[in-house]
């Protein structure tokens, strides 16, 4: 059965959006009476009939809904944007398939790109939660800056990591993150944090860790990283 998306739902009648109206009359071809599936992003999904088949704003008939509870962990990425901003959409389309909480875009001082913008990448969210049936829309929280991030409140009772290239490095995520937890792991830039970067990170309780042998691109990282703490949790 397809599912749509569409913020703000609410029992007994829910109008999509002209996008996903467009899909589902236009391209799907579904018409009176066909049943569909609806999720507001914030973990409730709704069984519908549609009613009005307008390719323009179809309208729908909630038959039942359903809460989909929360997971018993949150994962929270820091990560520098690419100079690209493909490699980062690609990143945030497959860690949304994956499943993760936020996304922190941050400034480095090796950072390629000092803004991104998010409206394609809420889209490629959107997008991706519908492919792979999540029901919780991720965040996205744009224009942070490093030391902000390190020394945030926000996460005093997270666990919390940064990834760097070091080949000394002792600790694996795989090995050192504790299962049911909050995490927050910190990606660099292509260049790497600065040594003064993780050494503050460092002084702010934050664990060095590898994500492997190999030298990882960073939207390969932040995969990566998201692929291992899931993991952890299953």
């Amino acid at each position: 059965m397809p599912l749509f998306f569409q913020e703000n739902s609410t029992a007994p009648i829910i109008t999509l959006s002209l996008d996903e109206s467009k899909h589902l009359i236009r391209v799907l071809r579904h018409k009176t009476g066909d049943e569909v599936q609806v999720t507001d992003g914030a973990g409730n999904l709704f069984h519908c009939k549609i009613s009005i088949p307008d390719p323009k704003k179809t309208q729908l008939t909630v038959v039942s809904t359903e809460i989909i509870p929360e997971e018993d962990f949150q994962i929270h990425l820091a990560i520098s944007p690419t100079k690209s901003p493909d490699r980062i959409e690609w990143m945030v389309e497959k860690i949304t398939e994956i499943g993760f909480d936020t996304l922190y875009l941050m400034k480095s001082q090796h950072s390629e790109r000092t803004f991104l913008k998010t409206d394609r990448l809420e889209k490629k969210i959107v997008s991706a939660c519908k492919q792979s049936k999540q029901y919780r829309k991720p965040n996205i929280q744009s224009d942070w800056d490093f030391k902000d991030l390190i020394s945030s409140k926000e996460f005093e009772d997270f666990q919390k990591f940064i990834a760097y290239v070091d080949e000394d490095h002792q600790n694996h995520l795989f090995d050192v993150a504790k299962a049911k937890g909050k995490y927050l792991i910190l990606i660099g830039p292509e260049g790497d944090f600065d040594p003064q970067e993780i050494k503050e990170a460092l002084a702010n309780g934050f664990l060095p860790v590898s994500l492997g042998k190999s030298r990882l691109r960073t939207e390969t990282a932040g995969l990566a990283a998201v692929q291992m703490l899931q993991i952890i949790n299953r």
